[in-house]
């Protein structure tokens, strides 16, 4: 199953993806996607048997609606840094001996589609394809063993940062937490749809360039490890989300580094979870070319 948010007509809400068409959760009682993530698997199994059931005119027409962030306002955004062995290396920085875990505020969160827009406060915008786990349940101290209990599904995030910001100090909140820095979507694919999250290619391109490619069996802490040590320290809630890092080929790593600029578009694909493309553009009244490149 496909869980995703949209708008039409005024309308805004979940819905549930069936083929080329969207069947809207609030007829159901659902306002948002974490209320219906927070009723639990066998209400799930509920709904799933009724859009499976729907007839073709209680969908709506994909290409009518405008996708949002599957989980608009999520109540923690947690990353992780350095997961991924060959970005540690391009950064120049340790293996961790333990996740590094790091937050982005909410207000960075944009959806499909929408712009990531670069403000003048960075001349070093960059991009990071990340993997995702959506929670499913209120989570306290969850073992290794039993992770998949508490994981509703996943998704893409593009952790897009300004190192500058983010490196000036020893903090990267700032620099990770501008406007519309985190692009999330297009939708959450179930936990059930996936059976192993360690074997998917993971991707991103910029004007039909591969940027960065590798696979999620590269990641230093797996899903098992990270939700058993997030969860020894704080309590994971219904559409937590968790991103478990990005791989090698971030415009930092390069050279020479390479920035995103205004006019470009930046596509991220995961197998099995889908396509998450995002225009960029320049902050209105930023209009130079923005930055360069150095």
């Amino acid at each position: 199953m496909k869980l995703l948010s949209f708008k039409k007509n005024g309308y805004s809400g979940p819905g549930i993806l069936r083929d080329s068409g969207v069947f809207p959760l609030r007829q159901l009682g659902f306002d948002d996607s974490v209320s219906f993530i927070a009723a639990g698997p066998q209400e799930r199994q509920r709904v799933e048997k009724l859009v499976i059931s729907a007839s073709p005119r209680e969908l709506l027409p994909l290409e009518t609606v405008k996708l949002t962030a599957p989980i608009p306002r999520p109540s923690k955004l947690l990353c992780i840094g350095l997961n991924y062995r060959d970005h540690a290396i391009e950064s120049k920085m340790e293996l961790p001996s333990v996740p590094t875990v790091f937050a982005k505020y909410t207000n960075a969160v944009i959806g499909p589609g929408e712009p990531i827009v670069l403000p003048s406060t960075t001349q070093k915008p960059d991009y990071e394809a990340e993997f995702a786990v959506v929670i499913g349940k209120r989570a306290k101290r969850v073992s290794r063993d039993n992770w998949r209990d508490c994981v509703f599904g996943y998704t893409i995030v593009n952790d897009v940062s300004a190192r500058d910001v983010q490196l000036a100090t020893s903090q990267w909140t700032l620099g990770k937490s501008f406007d519309t820095f985190a692009p999330i979507g297009p939708h959450i694919v179930t936990v059930d749809e996936v059976p192993d999250p360690h074997t998917l290619d993971i991707s991103l391109s910029i004007a039909g360039e591969t940027l960065q490619h590798s696979n999620t069996r590269e990641l230093i802490f797996g899903v098992p490890q990270l939700i058993e040590y997030i969860s020894t320290f704080l309590t994971l809630e219904p559409g937590d989300i968790v991103s478990t890092g990005t791989p090698a080929g971030v415009g930092l790593g390069r050279t020479p580094p390479r920035w995103l600029r205004a006019g470009e578009e930046v596509v991220i694909e995961i197998e099995k979870i889908g396509i998450l493309r995002n225009p960029v553009v320049a902050e209105q009244g930023n209009r130079e070319q923005h930055p360069p490149q150095q």
